[in-house]
C-alpha cells in the first residue's frame, strides 16, 4: 500500500476539483488530485457537455479564474486552429456557433487549457494528480477524515492520501457514503423543504436521468454503427408523457411541456457570426444539429473540416429506467445508458425520418476521436444529479424562483461565496416525472450551502453542496460548479492559514470578512448588478 500526504486532497477531477486544487495552489498548499477518467474536467471534457452559460458571461457573473479557462479556450483555437481570418477576429469566438453557448467547443481543446492552467504547479511539485484512480473507502476519527483509499481504474495497487482537508468533487459525492458524512439524495419532500414544485413526499430514489454523450459529423459514405443489441426495446420505448415514442423528433418542450418536433439539418451552412447563442431570448433547441454543435466548418478555412461537428445531448439520450447512485444495479443502469445513446445514432443513420420524405442518415459519423470514447460515445456519462450534503444552508426552490421572488431577485446571503444564473432545468427523472423548468433570478452561493452540519474538514466542490433536488436544476451548470470548487479550495486553504474551521469562519464575522476579501481578490464575485432573471 502506497501512501501519500498533502496539505488537501481534492477527490475527482471535472470543473469544481480542477477550481478547488487551482485555489489551494494558488494560496501556496499542496495538493493531490485525482481523477477516474483519462481527462480532467468533468462535463466540459470526458461527459463532452459544451459550457451552459448565462446572459451575461462575457461581462461578468463568473470567476476570474473561468473567465481565464475561457478565455484560454479561445486563445487556444487562435493559436494551433486553422480559423479564418473572419474568425480570427470574432472577439467572442464561438467555434461551434451552437446555440447552447457563446462558446461551443471541442472537449479536447478544454483538456489542453485545464492541463496548462495546472502545469506549473505539476512542475513545482506541489501538484501531483493521479490518474484514474476512484475512492474506495475513507478513514475517520470522529467528525474529521483522516484518510482516503483510492483504487486505480484498470486494476494495480492501491493509495493511501492523507491530508488535513478532503474536499469532494465527485460527480456523483462519492466520499459522502463512504466516509460517513451526512447526505440526501432524489426529491424532498414539500413538507421539509417548502418547494412549490417538490412533491408530498420524499422520494430518494427519483433522480435526473443520466446521459451518455456522442460528437458525430455527416459526411459522404455509409458509416451505419452495428445495430445494439437493445435497439428493439429502444425503438419502441414511449414514456407516458412524452407525446410519442423516445427515438422520434417529438417531445415535451421543458418550458412549456407542449409536445413540439424538432428539426434536423446536418451542415445548413448558416453564418456562425449570426447565431444567437443567449438561452435568455431562444432555447437554440428548434434544430438539433446547431443547438449543441461544437465545430462550425465555416469558422476554419476551406477544406479543414468535411463537416460540422455536433454533440448530441438531446432529449432522447436522457435514461429514464433507474438511477445510477446508491442501488446495488448502478452499472447495469450505466451499461443501459450507453446503449440507448447508441440506439439513437443507429436510429439517426437507418430510420430517422428526413425533412425529403426518406429515412435515415448513413453519412452520420460518429467521432469517438472527438469525445475519446473507445465505443464512439463520450467517456463518462452526464450526471446531473450527486449526492447532496446535509448543509448549514440548504437553498431551496423559493430562494431564487423568480414566480415566488417577484422583483425582489434571488434570497442575498451575508456569507456569499459566489454567484450564478441559471433556469431552474431539471430533465425528466427516474419516477417518471416530466420536465421541472423554473425561471430564477441571478443568485448567491451561500457558504453555509459548503459547510456538513457535522463533519469538520471534508467540503464539498461540485454537485453535492446543500441544496435540494429542485435547486440543483439551477447550481449543476459548468460556471457555478467551477465557482463552488474555487470557493470551497479558498476555504480549505483560508483555514489552513488561521489556523480554524470552516464552521467558525462562517459564525465569526472577522473570519468571514477576511475570507470573502480573500475570495474577492482572486476575481471572485459575490454580489450581482442589478439585472433581472429569465
Amino acid at each position: 500500500m502506497v501512501e501519500i500526504s498533502a496539505d488537501a486532497l481534492v477527490v475527482g477531477g471535472g470543473l469544481g476539483g480542477v477550481a478547488a486544487a487551482l485555489a489551494l495552489l494558488r494560496a501556496g498548499r499542496s495538493v493531490v488530485l485525482t481523477e477516474e477518467y483519462d481527462w480532467l474536467g468533468g462535463q466540459l471534457t470526458s461527459q463532452a457537455v459544451p459550457p451552459d452559460e448565462h446572459t451575461w458571461v462575457e461581462r461578468f457573473g463568473v470567476t476570474a479564474s473561468y473567465r481565464a479557462l475561457r478565455d484560454g479556450i479561445r486563445r487556444y483555437y487562435r493559436d494551433h486552429y486553422p480559423l479564418t481570418e473572419r474568425a480570427r477576429a470574432w472577439g467572442e469566438l464561438n467555434p461551434g456557433a451552437g446555440h447552447v453557448s457563446r462558446l461551443c467547443h471541442e472537449p479536447r481543446v478544454a483538456v489542453a487549457v485545464i492541463e496548462a492552467m495546472l502545469a506549473p504547479y505539476r512542475g513545482s511539485g506541489r501538484l501531483r494528480v493521479l490518474q484514474p484512480y476512484r475512492p474506495v473507502a475513507a478513514e475517520t476519527d470522529g467528525d474529521r477524515v483522516t484518510a482516503v483509499r483510492l483504487a486505480h481504474r484498470d486494476g494495480g495497487g492501491e493509495i493511501t492520501a492523507t491530508a488535513a482537508y478532503v474536499l469532494d468533487a465527485t460527480e456523483t459525492g462519492e466520499l459522502l457514503p463512504l466516509a460517513g458524512v451526512e447526505y440526501v439524495t432524489g426529491f424532498e419532500s414539500q413538507a421539509e423543504t417548502g418547494e412549490p414544485s417538490a412533491p408530498q413526499e420524499a422520494q430518494p430514489l427519483n433522480m435526473q436521468a443520466v446521459s451518455v454523450c456522442f460528437a458525430m459529423d455527416h459526411v459522404d459514405g455509409d458509416h451505419t454503427v452495428d445495430r445494439p443489441a437493445s435497439y428493439d426495446f429502444w425503438r419502441s420505448y414511449q414514456p407516458s408523457f412524452w407525446g410519442d415514442k423516445l427515438l422520434s423528433w417529438r417531445c415535451p418542450s421543458p418550458r412549456t411541456l407542449e409536445i413540439v418536433e424538432r428539426s434536423f439539418t446536418p451542415n445548413p451552412g448558416d453564418d456562425p457570426r449570426l447565431v444567437e447563442a443567449d438561452q435568455r431570448v431562444n432555447p437554440g433547441d428548434a434544430n438539433l444539429w446547431t443547438f449543441r454543435r461544437i465545430a462550425a466548418r465555416d469558422n476554419f478555412l476551406p477544406g479543414a473540416y468535411e463537416s460540422d461537428i455536433t454533440l448530441v445531448n438531446w432529449p432522447m439520450i436522457d435514461y429514464l429506467e433507474g438511477p445510477v447512485i446508491d442501488v446495488p444495479d448502478a452499472g447495469r443502469h450505466l451499461a443501459a445508458a450507453r446503449e440507448l445513446s447508441l440506439s439513437v445514432l443507429y436510429w439517426l443513420q437507418t430510420e430517422a425520418p428526413r425533412h425529403d420524405g426518406g429515412t435515415g442518415y448513413p453519412g452520420l459519423r460518429p467521432r469517438g476521436d472527438v469525445t475519446g470514447g473507445a465505443d464512439g460515445l463520450a467517456m463518462a456519462p452526464y450526471i446531473r444529479e450527486s449526492r447532496r450534503i446535509r448543509a448549514l444552508t440548504t437553498v431551496t426552490e423559493q430562494d431564487l424562483s423568480a414566480a415566488v421572488r417577484g422583483d425582489k431577485g434571488a434570497v442575498s446571503y451575508p456569507d456569499s461565496v459566489g454567484v450564478g444564473m441559471y433556469r431552474i432545468d431539471l430533465h425528466p427523472s427516474t419516477g417518471g416525472d416530466n420536465y421541472i423548468d423554473v425561471a430564477c433570478s441571478p443568485f448567491e452561493i451561500p457558504l453555509g450551502a459548503l459547510i456538513p452540519r457535522r463533519t469538520v474538514n471534508l467540503l464539498p466542490a461540485c454537485k453535492n453542496i446543500g441544496t435540494t433536488h429542485i435547486t440543483n436544476g439551477a447550481y449543476r451548470l459548468h460556471p457555478v460548479e467551477w465557482n463552488v470548487g474555487e470557493a470551497a479550495g479558498a476555504l480549505a486553504a483560508f483555514c489552513l492559514d488561521h489556523a480554524t474551521t470552516p464552521h467558525a469562519v462562517r459564525e465569526d464575522e472577522r473570519l468571514l470578512a477576511d475570507y470573502q476579501h480573500r475570495l474577492t481578490r482572486d476575481g471572485v464575485e459575490l454580489r450581482w448588478p442589478d439585472v433581472t432573471g429569465y
